[in-house]
């Protein structure tokens, strides 16, 4: 046991083990964890993947601005100014895991070109559309989904789209229901 000075906080692998009155504990964790975890919550707006959404991700789908002037979530992925855990990256995209997820395998595809939504997308863009497509298949094949996946694509608010670039949701490792949505 170590001495802690008549301090009531005890060190521990830098994140603080705190006993209340009930002799339960509570822990302290360092701001980079509080920075981390609000990122993730804003990473979360990406749930709903499957049409399983609830009013919270409905809301803010309904709330997203498509084309802000601020980077997407997405964008600061892409930059890494945001930490992701990252499964491929290539010329033209980058594949990582749902912070959220909503199947036991559940990761993102987007494109490193800044298409906002599948509907806006144009010609010029065909062959982005398909490399996204067969980077996803190798991924979950990667990933041990021999046994079937799906793959999301949501648009516009009515299609729950909360994240204005472009992204792939693949979703596997149980038996997935229909209708989603």
């Amino acid at each position: 046991r170590s001495e802690n000075n008549g301090n009531k906080w005890k060190c521990t692998n830098k994140v603080r083990v705190e006993r209340d009155s009930s002799h339960r504990k509570r822990l302290w964790k360092p701001p980079l964890y509080f920075i981390l975890e609000a990122e993730r919550r804003n990473l979360s707006e990406v749930r709903g993947a499957a049409g399983v959404t609830d009013g919270n991700e409905v809301a803010k789908s309904q709330q997203a601005t498509p084309g802000g002037a601020a980077p997407t979530i997405f964008s600061r992925i892409l930059d890494r100014s945001l930490p992701a855990d990252i499964l491929y990256e290539d010329q033209q995209c980058l594949v990582f895991r749902d912070v959220a997820p909503q199947a036991p395998v559940h990761f993102l595809v987007i494109p490193k070109k800044p298409i906002p939504r599948i509907s806006q997308a144009e010609e010029e863009d065909q062959q982005l559309l398909g490399h996204l497509l067969l980077v996803a298949k190798k991924t979950a094949k990667a990933e041990g989904l021999g046994d079937g996946y799906r793959l999301v694509i949501n648009d516009g608010k009515l299609g729950a789209q909360s994240v204005y670039h472009l992204h792939i949701h693949v979703l596997g490792g149980r038996q997935l229901q229909w209708p989603p949505g």
